[in-house]
């Protein structure tokens, strides 16, 4: 029986919104002040970050290697969120945009390319979710809502 790849079409979905968002956006809504001190652009740097962690868990597990949990999804981000925060809000906005958008492809794309054996050991396993839309939703909605408040209108 075949496994369920339904996070597959969710990635897709999301990754979809993500290249939508980064198209008609300009640096003035990209540079747009976030709750917690971030903004448009350094949010979607934070989800490029999560995305390259996922893609060196992936190239691990590709190469026969389990990644111990630690290394792909600590109990607490906080500190991780935070460190990587100035990192963030240093990237132009259009770089930090792209870089999402590049990220999210390649984290996509080694997900797809998962045999159904390695999704089932990788859920097994937990808590690292093969499903990168989860993330990114969260994020863009974040975005969106900011965007909407402030009343800007996009290209």
């Amino acid at each position: 029986m075949p496994i369920d790849r339904s996070h597959d079409l969710e990635n897709d979905a999301e990754r979809e919104r993500l290249r939508q968002l980064v198209a008609r956006l300009g640096d003035a809504e990209l540079s747009r002040p976030m709750p917690a001190d971030w903004t448009v652009a350094s949010t979607l740097a934070h989800a490029a970050f999560w995305d390259a962690r996922a893609i060196f868990a992936l190239e691990k597990w590709a190469r026969g290697v389990e990644p111990p949990p630690g290394d792909y999804e600590p109990d607490d981000v906080s500190w991780i969120n935070e460190s990587a925060k100035a990192l963030c809000l240093a990237l132009p906005p259009r770089a930090a945009a792209e870089l999402a958008l590049r990220l999210a492809e390649e984290a996509d794309a080694k997900i797809k390319a998962l045999s159904d054996e390695l999704v089932e050991k990788i859920r097994a396993l937990g808590p690292f979710s093969i499903s990168r839309a989860e993330h990114r939703r969260e994020h863009l909605d974040d975005i969106e809502r900011a965007l909407g408040a402030s009343g800007e209108r996009r290209r």
